[in-house]
């Protein structure tokens, strides 16, 4: 009986509207080859062996599977010290974008906060106007942070738009009368946020762990202005110097005297090392993906 209630209530659909689904699937199917391609080539070249990369036999499968090119990436210590200062800056400076990023937009959210309207307004200034590189580079060697890890992670700390997407959440999920109550009760600002702001929050914060995770991952600009001291630079310098300038170091090659043996190790760890680069933004996303497009629904549509 109820199936044939539901049967009754769907809304059928007329030739022009399947007609137009059907364009937007196979848009959408076109659109998926041609990025998953180049992805599934690049995986394949990673696992195949030296020669067939060179050669060009590679398509969408490994040929002759070897792991050379991720042995190659491993045994390089550059590339480890690489990947670990990348990832140091992703955690280290994602929690400290979250946080400053949560103490400033849920008072901006407040209708009882003075001069919100002021902040929110120099806030958007910085959106606006951008001082320019130079001034920039001096500001941060005027804080002392030239060569260090602080200077990946302070200078970027907060985000404008994230500020922005934030506030637009806590307005329309965290109602005033929440925290009147919670006020009422004896609760304190920060127990508020603790035990009621953050709990409802949890899609948001995907929503930046994400974005702030994936900009820290792929940050490398920043890295050549501040950094000399190779040993704390991002795994995407390494990752731009080969692909780039094509510097390998000779301990990656574990056959010196063959040179096309080494031309297809290169090409070979090209690759590895791509797909080394990409692998922890494709672990993180799932877990996040749920609460992910709740947020950024609510925080960009509501308000």
């Amino acid at each position: 009986m109820a199936t044939r209630v539901l049967k009754a209530n769907k809304l059928k659909e007329t030739p022009g509207e399947r007609m137009f689904m059907g364009l937007i699937y196979t848009f959408l199917s076109i659109v998926l080859i041609i990025v998953l391609f180049p992805l599934l080539n690049i995986l394949s070249s990673s696992f195949s062996s030296p020669q067939a990369v060179i050669s060009g036999q590679v398509g969408l499968l490994p040929v002759d599977f070897s792991l050379e090119g991720y042995k190659a990436v491993f045994r390089n210590q550059n590339i480890v010290s690489g990947f670990m200062n990348s990832m140091y800056y992703t955690v280290a400076g994602t929690f400290i974008n979250v946080l400053l990023t949560i103490m400033l937009a849920y008072p901006l959210s407040r209708k009882s906060f003075a001069g919100r309207g002021f902040i929110m307004g120099m806030l958007l200034v910085t959106m606006l106007f951008d001082g320019g590189l130079i001034p920039y580079y001096l500001v941060v060697k005027d804080l002392n942070l030239l060569d260090t890890r602080w200077a990946m992670i302070l200078p970027t700390a907060v985000a404008v738009f994230q500020v922005i997407v934030a506030r637009t959440f806590f307005q329309s999920t965290i109602p005033d009368e929440i925290c009147e109550a919670a006020e009422l009760d004896g609760s304190s600002d920060f127990r508020f946020i603790w035990s009621v702001v953050l709990p409802l929050s949890k899609p948001i914060i995907a929503v930046m762990t994400l974005m702030y995770a994936v900009g820290h991952w792929n940050a490398y600009f920043d890295a050549m202005i501040f950094l000399k001291n190779q040993d704390l630079v991002p795994l995407q310098i390494v990752l731009r110097n080969i692909l780039i300038t094509n510097t390998i170091d000779p301990s990656m090659l574990s056959n010196v005297d063959m040179m096309t043996a080494q031309s297809g190790l290169k090409d070979q760890l090209k690759y590895a090392l791509i797909v080394v680069a990409i692998v922890p933004i494709l672990i993180l996303y799932p877990f996040v993906q749920k609460h992910f497009v709740k947020g950024v629904m609510i925080g960009s549509l509501k308000g």
